[in-house]
Parts: C-alpha cells; sequence; structure tokens
C-alpha cells in the first residue's frame, strides 16, 4: 500500500493534479471503467442543485433504510472528517477501508492524474461496488453535467434548486447554471427539479434528453396542515405525514423532491408509508440549522450563498428570540458574499466577521468590505482575526436570552463544531 494512514492519503491526492478544480468526465471514466466494466449492480439516485442537496440525500437515505435496504451515500464536503463524506448503512466508513479503496484506484488509475474530488468519487463507487449496497445515493460536487459523480447514469436525477454559486466555473446566470445542473438527468430515465421556478434551459435540456421530468408544484407537491403535511405525486397521495426531522422552511420542498425520487424508484425500491415515517422522522444533518439549546442558543448553518442565506434568515424570523442574534460569519472569498451578507442585515445586532485560513479562505478585510456594501453600520461589527477568536468573543459577548448565529461555510461550521460551548 503506497500510504499506511488516511490522512497520508488525502495530503498525496491534494498534491497529484496540478489543479484543486477541473471539470470533466474523461478522466474519471477512464479509471471507472479499468475498474468496472459492468454496469452498477445497484440503484443511483444523483441528486445536484445550489442549496438543499445535503439534506435530500440525508431524507433520501434515512427513508431507503427505513425500507431496509442497503444505503451507500456519498455526499462533500465534510465537517470534521473526511470518513463522513463516505457512509454504508447510515454508518461513516472506516479509515482502512477508504484506504483499501484509495489502494485500488491508485493502481488502476496508471498515470491518469485525478483532481482530489475525482480520487475520492470514485474510492465512494468502488465501496460501494464492493458492499455491495442496493442503492448509492450521490451528492453533486459542483454543476452536474461535468461533475465527476455524473459519470454514472442516474435511475433517478434530482435537481433541488438553481440560484447563482460557483459563477467561475458555472457561468454567471441561473440559466447558464440551470443548465450544468441538468446535466445529470438521463433520457428515458425521471427527472426532478424541486422548486417552483424552474429556468427555461433546465426544461429545454431535459426535453433535449427526452427525460422524464416532475416539477415541484406542477407534477407534484406538498401541503402542510395540523401537525403534519401531504404528498402528492405520480398519481398517488400520501396524507398524515410527519415534518421532517430536519428544521427549516425549506425542508417540506425537499421533503417533496424526496418523494417524488422515491416514486419514481417504487417498482424497484418500494417503500410503505409506515417506513417513510420512520425515515422522515429519524433524519439527522448536522450544520442544517443546527439548533443548539441553551442559555444562549447557538444555530449552526453552512449557508454561504444568497439564496441559502435568504432562507437562514426566514428561519430566524420563524424562530425569534428575546435577545439579540450576534453573527459569527467566515466565507469563502469566491463567494458572493455581499450578497449573503445582505440578506440577513436585518436579522443580526451584531456582527463577529472572521477569517477563514484555508485555500480560498477570506479575510476579515474582505468580510469587512462585504459587510459595508451590505449596509451594515460599522458600530455593529467587532473585526476578529479568525473565525476561532470571532466564537470565542461572541459567546463572551452574549446575555441570557440572546443567540450565536454561525454561518457562511462548511469550514465555519466545523470551526463552531470543534469547540463545543
Amino acid at each position: 500500500m503506497r500510504f499506511p494512514t488516511l490522512d497520508a492519503w488525502l495530503a498525496w491526492q491534494e498534491t497529484l493534479h496540478p489543479s484543486e478544480i477541473e471539470l470533466g468526465l474523461e478522466r474519471v471514466a477512464a479509471v471507472l471503467r479499468r475498474l468496472h466494466l459492468a454496469p452498477p449492480p445497484f440503484a443511483v439516485i444523483t441528486v445536484g442543485g445550489t442549496n438543499g442537496k445535503g439534506s435530500t440525500v440525508a431524507m433520501l437515505e434515512a427513508i431507503l433504510r427505513a425500507g431496509g435496504y442497503r444505503v451507500g451515500a456519498y455526499t462533500s464536503p465534510h465537517l470534521l472528517h473526511y470518513n463522513e463524506r463516505v457512509r454504508l448503512d447510515g454508518g461513516e466508513v472506516e479509515d482502512a477501508t477508504l484506504c483499501e479503496a484509495f489502494e485500488r484506484i491508485d493502481q488502476a488509475r496508471g498515470d491518469i492524474s485525478l483532481t482530489y474530488f475525482e480520487f475520492g468519487t470514485l474510492a465512494a463507487l468502488d465501496i460501494f461496488w464492493c458492499s455491495p449496497v442496493d442503492v448509492a445515493i450521490l451528492e453533486v460536487g459542483m454543476g452536474g453535467r461535468l461533475d465527476a459523480v455524473n459519470v454514472l447514469d442516474a435511475d433517478v436525477a434530482l435537481v433541488t434548486t438553481v440560484d447563482i454559486d460557483h459563477a467561475q466555473w458555472l457561468g454567471g446566470t441561473r440559466e447558464a447554471i440551470a443548465f450544468e445542473k441538468a446535466g445529470i438527468y438521463r433520457g428515458g430515465r425521471p427527472a426532478i427539479y424541486g422548486s417552483l421556478d424552474a429556468p427555461q434551459s433546465l426544461l429545454d435540456h431535459a426535453a433535449t434528453l427526452g427525460a422524464r421530468l416532475y416539477r415541484y408544484g406542477q407534477d407534484f407537491g406538498a401541503e402542510a396542515g395540523g401537525e403534519g403535511w401531504r404528498w402528492w405525486g405520480g398519481g398517488r397521495e400520501r396524507r398524515a405525514l410527519p415534518l421532517p426531522a430536519l428544521r427549516g422552511r425549506s425542508q417540506l420542498q425537499n421533503a417533496a423532491g424526496v418523494l417524488m425520487a422515491l416514486e419514481a424508484l417504487s417498482g424497484r425500491l418500494p417503500l410503505d408509508q409506515a417506513q417513510i415515517r420512520a425515515g422522515l422522522l429519524a433524519v439527522q444533518l448536522p450544520g442544517r440549522f443546527q439548533v443548539q439549546a441553551g442559555i444562549v442558543t447557538r444555530i449552526l448553518d453552512v449557508a454561504h450563498n444568497p439564496q441559502a442565506a435568504g432562507e437562514l434568515a426566514a428561519n430566524l424570523v420563524a424562530m425569534p428570540c428575546t435577545g439579540r442574534t450576534l453573527a459569527v460569519v467566515g466565507m469563502l472569498a469566491d463567494k458572493d458574499m455581499a450578497g449573503a451578507l445582505a440578506q440577513l442585515q436585518g436579522s443580526v445586532d451584531h456582527w463577529y466577521p472572521g477569517a477563514l485560513h484555508v485555500p480560498r479562505g477570506a479575510a476579515t478585510a474582505q468580510l469587512g468590505q462585504a459587510l459595508a456594501t451590505a449596509a451594515v453600520a460599522a458600530e455593529r461589527i467587532t473585526f476578529c482575526a479568525d473565525v476561532g477568536t470571532a466564537l470565542a468573543l461572541a459567546q463572551q459577548a452574549a446575555r441570557p436570552g440572546d443567540r450565536i448565529v454561525i454561518f457562511g461555510s462548511f469550514h465555519t461550521v466545523a470551526e463552531a463544531l470543534a469547540r463545543p460551548v
């Protein structure tokens, strides 16, 4: 084996390819063919979109596991440990399993150079092949059409939402980005769009492919009522469903897309009402409007673009507190920082911006400029050298009844999870 530890493998993978990101399927497809010539022996659900992918994968995983299926799930990025990215039956795979898969990928690739994400994606697929699983749920890393997970033809492909993010790679307009995300659809197979505002380029691409498109609000939908909700779609109706265990107003819409995907696969992976209920109640996912109750409540959210920040703001309004709202924020410099921060301008009483000392991390001064652009007054800001300092100062300043909102990046939430109150 080339390396004896997972950390050594990961450090080497970061140096293997000349660029951190290089979209394209040729290298991944070539290596996968050397490993597995036959089509996958499991069903494939691919989940793309600007926001809501992680929650959607978590709900699909929880419901299918409640149905008794052996489930593999691949997500990115991770919060604290790389193992979070690859799960078998709800559990993170062990270091040894990942290292063995990395060794197989390294042997198969020959002289083909792979990015860190491509290497990890192939390892996850290889683990699912070898396990084996009944169904693999794959989260798109970026875009869709040229993302490494798109090397497999999805039996069902679900695009959650489309908004501006990763513009330097996917394009600066919603229509351009939607075309990239619709690239996970396949001709003759179910294709789902999980929001009301379907971009025309997504509709056109689905039609060109000959995919069977199901649109939220038109072909399926959700209606809250009382303590539960009703879902309809595909000629079926489900009533008296429990609200998903994940917090936030968008989770019902996410759950509607999940049930449409499962309905489309019901001939292969049937589920009954009790199993769906159990999965909705069991689902867990850190960092998505995660509330840590206490004398001072902490709310952790990985929101890092304007659409997600708008959802966070709406969720804060729906869950008012008696005291002040203090915000700890760290972001990546290539995000629309001003656009995201402007969404929360009216929901935050005092800001604690801190630098993220990671590749592409925004410096404190850059966050300050973004806050100024978002019309946040200087007296409402305490500038901090880093996110760790911002967390400490916010916690020192907080009084009983206040809440601290920690958001802006997976890195920011990871810092908070590593520093419990």
